[in-house]
């Protein structure tokens, strides 16, 4: 970021999506973006699912200005004006109030431009990677290394999980100015080599209702909600933090699979009621069911968060027969070679007795494509300047 005596600094960073196996949903403060329970994320592998963001900074810019995937965008947007806000705060305390002429001034404006490699909005959880990777891109600009997961919190509460990469906690707090309401991460991405992640992708479509207002009517409306938090999240922490620690795929994914049928059980109790899954997520938990019943024990695990996306926990030794279930189950119609995308998955042969058992009806082209991806790291530092999606002019 040292081009600061032209006056124009720049940095590039990438950061993950998460998914979550223990479900956020509800916010206690929503001004601070402060949860009513503790949640637990996987971070999945930037190789396949990321956001990049380019800062910068220069004595030019005339105004503060955003670019999310080429168009250029509200850079008054609240939370995005809360994430710079607090990273300029940071800024000016670790300098202690004094302007130091070699670091960049916190008054220049600032351009940022952003681009994801996979759809927004589409329940990929595109807001926890990117307000992570601005925050990150911001902090990097202006020299900071604290702990920014809850700068990170106050743009999208799951991003603060994108901060790390593996397993992660973000801790509910108690503190009502919400400082101790952060991330951390309980194990890192190499903890667990065999863990694998199927998103079967139904739909690019954004969800009907957004999260945001979606949870809120939920903390209103729904006593199970309540119920939840209280007392049944606190408990499933623990013990899903124990499953990790022990690699126990068995309790791993029986955990997941109940938390998101709890978490869209509250949005079937919110008031009125939030669908997010479809007949076609239905059918696929229905499919995993099946394929677990037919094995004798939990081999392939669901989870779905706003939206209707099927995320898949499974081991390396299963992907290969899965996918196969999943494209005998739900035919491509069109993209035959495209149908598989990220890390390579070989080829399996189903027995008749599998095939019988669980392939029912097949429904074709339901599922748009699978991508196959693993837990990866947290946000990374962009070093190529070739990488950088502002040019020497601060423009995308």
């Amino acid at each position: 970021a040292m081009a600061a005596e032209r006056g124009l600094a720049m940095a590039t960073c990438t950061a993950p999506v998460n998914i979550a196996v223990i479900k956020y949903w509800g916010k206690r403060d929503t001004d601070l973006i402060l949860p009513i329970n503790s949640s637990l994320s996987v971070t999945l592998h930037q190789d396949q699912l990321k956001t990049t963001t380019t800062a910068a900074a220069s004595r030019d810019f005339t105004e503060d200005r955003l670019w999310l995937n080429g168009k250029e965008a509200d850079v008054g947007h609240p939370r995005v004006q809360a994430c710079l806000r607090e990273v300029r705060r940071l800024a000016r305390k670790r300098r202690g109030g004094g302007e130091d002429t070699a670091t960049l001034s916190l008054s220049y404006k600032i351009h940022i431009a952003s681009e994801n490699n996979f759809p927004t909005a589409a329940g990929l959880a595109s807001s926890a990677a990117g307000y992570a990777c601005l925050v990150s891109a911001l902090a990097r600009l202006y020299g900071l290394e604290e702990e920014l997961s809850e700068v990170a919190r106050r743009g999208s509460g799951s991003a603060c999980r994108s901060m790390f990469g593996g397993f992660v906690q973000w801790q509910r707090g108690e503190r009502p100015d919400g400082t101790d309401s952060l991330a951390l991460q309980v194990a890192p991405e190499t903890h667990w080599p065999e863990l694998r992640v199927l998103v079967l992708v139904v739909s690019g479509e954004k969800k009907p209702v957004g999260s945001t207002a979606g949870m809120q009517t939920s903390v209103e409306t729904s006593p199970l909600l309540k119920h939840r938090a209280e007392a049944v999240v606190p408990e499933r922490l623990a013990q899903m933090l124990r499953h990790i620690q022990e690699r126990d795929f068995e309790g791993f994914g029986q955990l997941a699979m109940r938390d998101s049928n709890q978490f869209h059980a509250t949005c079937l109790d919110t008031f009125p009621p939030i669908f997010y899954l479809t007949d076609l997520s239905r059918q696929i938990i229905a499919l995993a069911h099946r394929y677990n019943a037919h094995h004798g024990h939990t081999k392939v695990a669901y989870t779905f968060d706003a939206g209707p996306n099927a995320v898949i926990f499974t081991l390396a030794d299963t992907v290969a027969e899965f996918v196969e279930v999943v494209r005998r189950s739900f035919p491509p119609a069109t993209n035959g070679d495209q149908f598989v995308r990220g890390l390579p998955v070989g080829s399996a042969a189903l027995s008749q007795e599998l095939v019988a058992a669980v392939v029912t009806e097949p429904v074709p082209g339901a599922v748009q494509y699978i991508l196959h991806t693993k837990p990866g790291p947290g946000p990374q530092l962009v070093d190529d300047p070739s990488q950088h999606l502002l040019g020497a002019d601060g423009l995308p």
